[in-house]
C-alpha cells in the first residue's frame, strides 16, 4: 500500500523539477527574445538615423550644393559648398551623390558649349557681314575724297572716314574674337606703318605720341602678320586710352633688339589693373586657351578687345605681355614681334609713309682726347682737383647728329595722307568682302 504514493511522490517531484527546469527554460528564453529585440530596435533605430541622414544629405545637394555649381561654372567667384556629413561622404551613398554632382557639371558644360558655339556663330557671320558693307562705304569715302577740292567737303569726309574706321575696328575684333579672320591682305610694310595705322582707327589718336628706336627704317612685318599685329597694337592702345584721362598722353616705343625682336611698347598713365585684372587679362593675351573661350566669360556686354589679341597670338606667333607697370604707375604693354614674322623692305620701290616718325638718332657716347685727359691729383692732396669743363662751341665738343634730309616727294603728300584720315597703312591694304 505504501508503494503507490511512494510513486506518486517520485512522479510529483520529478513534475515539479520539470516545471521548474522550463520555467528557468522560459525565463531565459524570454530574455533572449528581449535581447534580440532590443539589437532588432538599435538596428531599426540606426538605419532610420542613416536614412534620415541621406535624405538631409539629398535635399542639401539639390537645394544648395546644385546650385551652387551652376553659378561656379559661370564663375569662379561662386563657392561650392560641401556634404553635411563628413562620415556619409566616405560610404556608397556618399560616392553616389559626388558622381551625380560630377554628372551634372559635365552636363552643365555640355550644354553651355553648345550654345556658346550658337551665340559666337552669329556673332562671327553679323560681324563679318557688317564688315564688308564699311569696308565697301570706305571705298566710297576715299573715293569722295579724290573727287573733291571743297575743304570743307573735305573736313566732313574726314571726320566719316574716322568713325568708319572706328566702326570697323569693333567689328573686326568681335569678329576675330569669335574665330573669323580680320578681313583685310596686306602685302609687307613698314612697321611704322603699321603702328601709325592702328592709330589713325582710334578716337583720342592725338593723344598718343610714337617713337621710333628702330635701327633701320628698313624692317617690315611679313604681309600675313601685318594686318593682324596691326588690330592687336590698335587694342592695346585703345584699352591705354579708355584708362587714361583725356589730358594724358599715351607713348608708343619701337624697340628693335640685338637678337632681332620688334617690340612695340605702350605706357599710359592710368590707374592701373588689380591684381585680378592683371592676371585675367594676361591669360587672355597669352593665346592659351583662345580656341576655348566662351562667350559669356566676356561679361556683358562683351569685351572683345583682350580676346581677340589671345587669338591673333596663338594663331601668328607674336606675343603680348601687359603684366609690367608703366613708369607713370599705369600699364606697361609690350608686343614682341619675332625675327620670323619680320622682313626687309626695299625703301625705294616701297618707301615708308611721311606720317611715319622717323628713327631717334643714337644715342651719344662721351669721348674725351688724351689731351683732356683729367691729371691725377697732387699727390700732396687728398681733394681731386677741379677742371673747367670745355665750352659747348670748342672744337672738341662732339657734333650734333645729323637730321635726315627730308624728301620734296614725300613732304608733298604729307597734306594729302591727312586728309585721308591717317590711311597710310591702307596704301599697301587691299580691303576683300568677308563671307
Amino acid at each position: 500500500m505504501t508503494a503507490i504514493p511512494e510513486a506518486a511522490a517520485a512522479a510529483l517531484g520529478a513534475t515539479t523539477t520539470a516545471g521548474a527546469v522550463a520555467t528557468v527554460l522560459l525565463a531565459r528564453s524570454r530574455a533572449a527574445l528581449a535581447k534580440s529585440g532590443q539589437a532588432h530596435a538599435d538596428r531599426a533605430d540606426r538605419a532610420e538615423a542613416s536614412e534620415a541622414e541621406l535624405r538631409e544629405e539629398i535635399r542639401h545637394l539639390v537645394q544648395t550644393r546644385l546650385p551652387a555649381y551652376a553659378q561656379h561654372l559661370v564663375s569662379i567667384h561662386y563657392p561650392i559648398p560641401g556634404p553635411l556629413s563628413s562620415r556619409l561622404s566616405e560610404t556608397e551613398s556618399g560616392k553616389l551623390i559626388e558622381n551625380v554632382l560630377a554628372q551634372f557639371a559635365e552636363a552643365i558644360l555640355t550644354q553651355r558649349r553648345r550654345m556658346d558655339a550658337a551665340a559666337w556663330s552669329a556673332v562671327r557671320g553679323t560681324s563679318s557681314h557688317t564688315q564688308s558693307v564699311a569696308n565697301r562705304m570706305q571705298d566710297v569715302i576715299d573715293q569722295l575724297q579724290r573727287k573733291n577740292d571743297n575743304p570743307e567737303l573735305l573736313n566732313a569726309f574726314f571726320g566719316i572716314d574716322h568713325l568708319n574706321e572706328q566702326m570697323i575696328r569693333h567689328l573686326q575684333k568681335a569678329a576675330i574674337a569669335g574665330g573669323g579672320w580680320p578681313g583685310h591682305v596686306r602685302k609687307d610694310t613698314h612697321v611704322p606703318d603699321v603702328v601709325t595705322g592702328a592709330q589713325s582707327r582710334l578716337h583720342g589718336y592725338e593723344r598718343i605720341q610714337i617713337v621710333s628706336n628702330l635701327r633701320a627704317t628698313n624692317v617690315g612685318i611679313v604681309g600675313r602678320a601685318a594686318e593682324p599685329i596691326a588690330v592687336a597694337c590698335a587694342e592695346l592702345m585703345a584699352n591705354a586710352l579708355e584708362h587714361s584721362n583725356d589730358d594724358l598722353r599715351v607713348t608708343v616705343t619701337l624697340l628693335q633688339t640685338d637678337n632681332g625682336t620688334v617690340s612695340i611698347q605702350i605706357d599710359d598713365a592710368g590707374t592701373g589693373m588689380t591684381a585680378e585684372e592683371r592676371a585675367r587679362g594676361t591669360r587672355l593675351v597669352s593665346g592659351e586657351g583662345a580656341h576655348d573661350l566662351l562667350l559669356t566669360q566676356l561679361g556683358d556686354p562683351p569685351a572683345f578687345g583682350f580676346a581677340a589679341i589671345g587669338r591673333l597670338v596663338a594663331d601668328h606667333g607674336f606675343k603680348v605681355s601687359i603684366d609690367q607697370p608703366s613708369p607713370y604707375n599705369g600699364v606697361r604693354a609690350v608686343l614682341s614681334i619675332p625675327p620670323h614674322l619680320l622682313v626687309e623692305i626695299d625703301e625705294l620701290t616701297n618707301p615708308v609713309s611721311a606720317m611715319a616718325p622717323l628713327p631717334a638718332p643714337p644715342p651719344r657716347r662721351p669721348q674725351r682726347s688724351a689731351s683732356h685727359a683729367a691729371p691725377a691729383p697732387d699727390s700732396d692732396s687728398e681733394l681731386p682737383q677741379r677742371h673747367r669743363k670745355q665750352p659747348l662751341g670748342s672744337a672738341s665738343a662732339q657734333p650734333a647728329p645729323a637730321s635726315r634730309t627730308p624728301d620734296p616727294d614725300k613732304a608733298g603728300a604729307m597734306w594729302e595722307d591727312f586728309q585721308h584720315g591717317f590711311t597710310a597703312a591702307r596704301t599697301d591694304t587691299e580691303s576683300k568682302d568677308v563671307t
